[in-house]
């Protein structure tokens, strides 16, 4: 029981900690912030890290990381752009980016950095990043990746 509520307990910080917070600025209109900063970064690494460490799925979490292997797509089903990113702690995880909800990133290159907000998923290899675009049907979270100072959802 008391695992359980730890895991609840980190998923609603998890939450609360790196939901994209909508902000004015200079008049303009709201926009998501997508930035990770350094703080989010470490504590995203740290909630990865947990997550990993006792196999927990279906995690909303932002993060960053640098590309380290460009994969080609998963044509199966609905297509995925893959990548492996390696986080400042050390972990790599694969992000599965759905190009039929989401445009691809046609820039993108091993040493990049790239930002993320998605759904983690365990695996032995280190975990899947996915849901990094919006939800058609408003069910889900909507992710999104920044690349090159662009969002991709």
């Amino acid at each position: 029981m008391n695992r359980l509520l730890l895991i609840a307990a980190l998923a609603v910080a998890a939450y609360f900690t790196f939901t994209p917070e909508l902000h004015t600025s200079g008049g303009r209109a709201a926009t998501a912030s997508h930035d990770v900063s350094q703080a989010g970064q470490d504590d995203s690494d740290t909630v990865l890290e947990h997550a990993f460490t006792h196999r927990i799925d279906n995690l909303q979490v932002a993060g960053q990381g640098t590309v380290v292997k460009l994969l080609p797509d998963d044509a199966s089903g609905s297509r995925h752009q893959r990548f492996i990113l390696r986080l400042a702690s050390g972990r790599t995880l694969l992000v599965a980016h759905n190009i039929d909800l989401a445009p691809r990133i046609e820039t993108l290159q091993v040493g990049d950095t790239v930002a993320f907000y998605g759904e983690y998923e365990w695996n032995p290899k280190g975990g899947v990043i996915h849901w990094t675009h919006h939800d058609p049907q408003g069910r889900h979270a909507s992710g999104w990746i920044k690349h090159g100072g662009q969002i991709y959802q």
